[in-house]
């Protein structure tokens, strides 16, 4: 957070904005609640558009409550034509209207430092976006980001394979998964490995088209059942720190390390009957 001085030599501090548009979890540990703790633990100020509401806890959602289009387009240019964002975190979005709602208004005002982390179903098997509005990501809200954060079952229905495919797929056939993701237009992929099967290691693959370029960002795996929320945290702390201007790939270790830094600090957690949250507080970053 920079500290500055206007023309009459006050003080005033001048925060990294950030945007998450996404669903809302009651039970506070993934969607906007989890990106709002992200963001405030890493310094920067944290905005919200709520685009469905979920009634969910540790061991499942329950229902969802969609938010009308035009209340998530009036909720955009609330934020846009006052606040502003030095980037943006998208979400759940449950239907093609909503899709295009977003996407449209994100072109209008030119945002920049666009995750999208396109998320279909959640931990427990809920089906959170409608199989029409596939499409609508692909075609309208990809071409717009600068990286999307797919897990593997999110690819597999991103390029129409079989999902079981993807959890021990040779590490050929995932690149060949991450070109075809970028074909959509995004700018990179970052195809998430948490739910692969190594014992051992959790090891997701950064492909950027521009330069034809592959990284792999390891971590151990940690053996807990509190993994609630690892997907949003980490989308949305990648737009944190893209919106201090690291370049992508130190951004993505960086938001990779929170990542596990708040899964380490959750071990002990003993919060709900299900799968926890994870802390994002009190970590060093």
């Amino acid at each position: 957070m920079a500290l500055q001085r206007n023309k009459k030599g006050e003080r005033h501090m001048n925060p990294i904005r950030v945007l998450s548009i996404a669903g809302s979890d009651c039970s506070g540990g993934a969607g906007i609640q989890a990106d709002l703790k992200t963001m405030c633990q890493l310094g920067c100020y944290g905005m919200s558009v709520i685009c469905a509401l979920t009634a969910q806890n540790t061991q499942g959602v329950r229902s969802v409550l969609s938010v009308p289009e035009w209340f998530i387009r009036d909720q955009i240019d609330a934020v846009m034509t006052d606040i502003g964002a030095d980037s943006v975190k998208v979400g759940m979005l449950d239907r093609p209207g909503v899709v295009e709602t977003v996407s449209e208004r994100l072109r209008y005002y030119r945002a920049k430092r666009i995750v999208v982390d396109p998320v279909m179903v959640s931990e427990s098997g809920c089906r959170l976006l409608a199989p029409e509005a596939v499409d609508a990501l692909r075609q309208q809200l990809f071409p717009l980001a600068d990286v999307i954060t797919p897990n593997r079952y999110e690819s597999a229905v991103l390029l129409g394979i079989e999902p079981t495919e993807m959890f021990d797929a040779e590490p050929s056939r995932l690149k060949d998964v991450c070109v075809g993701l970028a074909k959509t237009g995004a700018k990179a992929v970052l195809l998430k490995g948490g739910h692969a099967t190594d014992p051992y290691h959790a090891t997701d693959i950064l492909y950027i088209p521009a330069e034809d370029r592959f990284e792999y960002v390891e971590s151990p795996r940690i053996v807990t059942r509190n993994t609630h929320g690892t997907g949003c945290t980490l989308s949305s702390a990648l737009a944190a720190f893209l919106g201090m201007g690291f370049p992508l790939i130190q951004a993505v270790a960086k938001a990779k390390r929170f990542v596990y830094q708040a899964i380490e600090g959750a071990v002990s957690l003993r919060l709900g009957k299900g799968k926890g949250p994870l802390m994002h507080c009190g970590i060093r970053t």
